[in-house]
């Protein structure tokens, strides 16, 4: 059969209707035709032939399901589906039900305890969020624990920030809505660290190893020992003493843990647990840590023993951590430790940001390029907060994505989608007109215009505007329109600067504009973040009384929150 002259049954008609209602539920209303072809070709492959036939049919449907969940609700149509295709009905329930963080094996409650742990190289991220928001969600979900821990140990690499210590508990207890339970500074913690790394040696489950790291790799690629693995207990002692006392120098010797030279991950072979840094030209920024050890424990090996000192019993973190996993595992069983219950997720990679990393930002922020880290540009918690995100958005968004180590691709929409829940309820709606273009406005007409501050809530006032003098302000991009109507209160025919009154009510479907009367504005500055600068709008703005920090909706443009009465952040559409 000519794919081209094939026309659909009934069958094929219905499944069209149905699944795009099945999406408009699922998108609250806003099905989307690429999603429900997809489905429908995944399903029905039979149907593959004629897709240039069936595309404009789904499209037609996703409209009038939209529609029909605008103009009658989601409800509406739950009981279409129910009647007359509850199998998609239960499909949609089922995913529903899998939204979010799912169960946490062998999690007792009362005694869950989760930890998140960033190094202190500056403040927290977006990134860094969801570490905070998902262990902090399941140690509230338990009535347990979570701990703040800073992995400050790394003097070179990822040198810490000062700042950091005092500006991650704070941002943490923002977003977690509930401080952290304790707060663990490794750098504190050194002489537990030494005591375990001894006891590794003394145990012979762990030696000091002189050989260089090229000479170890070639090991390590040959799957054969290293000749100081087969050390006396007391050699290792004595060397151990001689990377304490200054005798070696960086680089001369480092603590490896016996897992074994035979295994199939490189990585395993071996690893190390504890290296010397030049802290005498390079020296922890904590005035009371300074150089006051030489000898530091690497990530992996401060890490497990830490969990362990601190009972965590659940570990949720990147699946690119699992060769860390694999190293500890090991390291547990030398000490005779039952290591903690773990999960993974994979990467999340927002489009709008690309690959910031913290160490990036700082170099930035270091070089002039971003102002600082509140700069509105950066993926920063600050910048994120000082632009109107709230915290109730970012928990939602990263429990919405739950833990699944699947690499994940999103749009800043998700993010702002949440905000706007939070957000709309109560922000008052206020007029900012950019690039203002003054009219006269002629004919017979009321001296006062009013209108809502909130569509939805009358509890929150009016806004009243006197046009008693005849003078408002306008767009520049507005004024060449012949006709238009002015936002709650007439249409206008325009010519030049001037606009004639026609009539209060709408006449016919010119464009609504909004605007403000002169005598009801003043000078005013929009600010508008982007990832290449940061622009500023001039206009006026609707007068008010509105504290800064307000979140403001701004009448055509979008959200914004209020620096000081004359300057508006924007937020997002």
């Amino acid at each position: 059969m000519n794919p081209m002259s094939w026309t659909p049954d009934a069958k094929t008609m219905n499944l069209i209707r149905h699944m795009a209602i099945q999406n408009a539920i699922e998108y609250e209303g806003k099905a989307n035709p690429g999603s429900v072809i997809g489905r429908i070709m995944g399903t029905n492959p039979d149907l593959r032939p004629h897709g240039k036939t069936i595309s404009p049919m789904i499209s037609k449907a996703v409209i009038e399901a939209n529609n029909l969940a605008g103009n009658k609700g989601l409800d509406h149509l739950r009981e279409i589906l129910q009647n007359e295709a509850p199998h998609l009905l239960e499909e949609r329930q089922k995913k529903e039900r899998r939204v979010g963080l799912p169960e946490l094996s062998n999690a007792e409650k009362g005694k869950v305890v989760l930890r998140f742990a960033p190094n202190p190289n500056g403040p927290l991220s977006f990134g860094h969020a969801r570490g905070i928001v998902i262990n902090g969600s399941y140690a509230k979900k338990f009535e347990g624990e979570l701990i703040l821990r800073f992995d400050d140990t790394d003097t070179s690499v990822k040198p810490p920030l000062l700042e950091a210590y005092q500006q991650i508990p704070k941002e943490a207890e923002w977003l977690l809505g509930f401080p952290p339970h304790r707060i663990v500074i490794a750098s504190d913690r050194m002489e537990h660290y030494y005591e375990y790394a001894q006891k590794m040696l003394s145990d012979g489950f762990g030696y000091v190893c002189t050989c260089s790291a090229e000479s170890f790799r070639e090991f390590r690629v040959a799957k054969s020992e290293c000749p100081c693995r087969i050390q006396e207990m007391s050699t290792n002692i004595d060397m151990w003493q001689k990377m304490l006392d200054g005798t070696f120098k960086p680089g001369d010797a480092v603590v490896r843990v016996k897992t074994g030279m035979e295994l199939k991950n490189p990585a395993l072979r071996d690893w190390p647990a504890l290296r010397i840094q030049d802290t005498e030209t390079n020296p922890h920024p904590r005035e009371e840590i300074g150089s006051k050890y030489r000898v530091w424990p690497l990530l992996d090996f401060q890490s497990a023993v830490e969990d362990h000192l601190q009972g965590v019993t659940h570990i949720i973190r990147g699946k690119d951590l699992m060769d860390s996993t694999r190293k500890q595992t090991l390291l547990y069983q030398h000490f005779g430790w039952n290591y903690p219950e773990t999960m993974y997720w994979g990467r999340v990679k927002v489009h709008e940001w690309g690959g910031f990393s913290t160490s990036q930002m700082r170099r930035d922020i270091e070089a002039g390029l971003f102002e600082g880290w509140d700069d509105p540009r950066l993926p920063t918690i600050s910048a994120l907060k000082g632009r109107g995100i709230t915290s109730e958005a970012l928990r939602q968004f990263w429990i919405e994505l739950g833990v699944t180590q699947k690499d994940i691709s999103v749009p800043l929409a998700t993010l702002y989608s949440h905000n706007t829940k939070q957000i709309d309820d109560d922000a008052p709606r206020i007029s900012f007109v950019r690039n203002p273009f003054k009219i006269e406005i002629t004919g017979e007409h009321e001296n006062s215009v009013t209108t809502s501050v909130h569509p939805n809530h009358d509890s929150m006032g009016i806004r009243t505007f006197d046009v008693s003098n005849n003078s408002i302000f306008i767009e520049k991009e507005d004024s060449d329109k012949p006709k238009l109507r002015l936002k709650e209160f007439a249409d206008f025919d325009m010519d030049g600067n001037s606009a004639k009154f026609i009539s209060k009510a709408r006449s016919d479907k010119r464009p609504i504009v909004h605007w403000i009367s002169e005598s009801d504005c003043h000078k005013a500055k929009l600010i508008y973040p982007n990832n290449e600068e940061i622009l500023t709008i001039d206009g006026v703005l609707e007068n008010h009384e509105y504290e800064s920090g307000t979140m403001v909706q701004v009448e055509r443009i979008g959200y914004g929150i209020l620096i000081d009465s004359s300057t508006i952040m924007f937020t997002h559409d």
